[in-house]
């Protein structure tokens, strides 16, 4: 099983629509992302391949490498 890690406080905003996005995940889902993952998605930054397995079923245009 995964560790869960808690992501360091930031003192920027996280992304609004990003929030309601991962708020509007199912719960099972939600419970495997990691602080780490979710700080990543919140902000813009590259998400984690583990992030991007998870989300798989939730993503509609992923941008390819």
């Amino acid at each position: 099983m995964e560790e869960r890690r808690k992501a360091p406080p930031r003192k920027d905003k996280p992304d609004p629509e990003r929030m309601a996005a991962l708020r509007s995940l199912p719960l099972e889902v939600k419970e495997r992302i990691t602080g780490e993952e979710a700080q990543a998605f919140l902000y813009k930054e590259e998400l984690p391949e583990t992030l991007i397995e998870k989300l798989k079923d939730y993503i509609e245009d992923m941008p390819t490498a």
